[in-house]
């Protein structure tokens, strides 16, 4: 016997105390949204949110350039856009196919994000807009936006007379 009614979470859960049998309880699942923009069935856009928040992407600086690290498992480069637009943006874009459902699949847990992602990440003065280079290896890309030399001022010594 349950102290929690299997109704509060929808009937999804089969058994209170095993973590891995809870399925997210959505309690926007049957709200009527009115923009056109949200109104996609729930569960497209959940997906689509959740692959835009999963996109991960590190960037560290290093005396020689800017470095940016995507993890991108399961897609080919051609899946995926690095653009350089004005303002100095520089822009990480690509979609995720949804797998297909064949008729006679039964899917018991679906956690693979799919959909759109768009990353957008504002450059420094320093960095050499003409040298961006981009490599996909083993699901991960890699930007490097090399930085231009800092220029030590010239410091000429004044003698100090009297």
């Amino acid at each position: 016997m349950s102290l929690i009614p299997s109704t509060l979470f929808g009937g999804r859960r089969s058994n209170i105390f095993d973590p891995f049998s809870l399925d997210i309880w959505d309690p926007f699942q049957d709200f009527p949204f009115t923009s056109t923009a949200i109104s996609a069935p729930r569960s497209e856009f959940a997906n689509e949110t959740t692959a835009f928040a999963n996109t991960r992407i590190d960037w560290k600086e290093t005396p020689e350039a800017h470095v940016f690290k995507a993890d991108l498992p399961g897609l080919k480069k051609e899946e995926v856009k690095v653009e350089l637009e004005e303002g100095r943006v520089l822009q990480i874009s690509g979609e995720r196919s949804k797998e297909r459902e064949e008729k006679n699949d039964k899917w018991h847990r679906v956690e693979r994000s799919s959909g759109k992602f768009l990353r957008s990440f504002r450059l420094p003065e320093n960095a050499k807009l003409d040298q961006v280079k981009a490599n996909m290896e083993n699901g991960v890309l890699t930007v490097t936006v090399p930085k231009e030399e800092v220029k030590k001022p010239d410091v000429k010594a004044i003698e100090i007379t009297g």
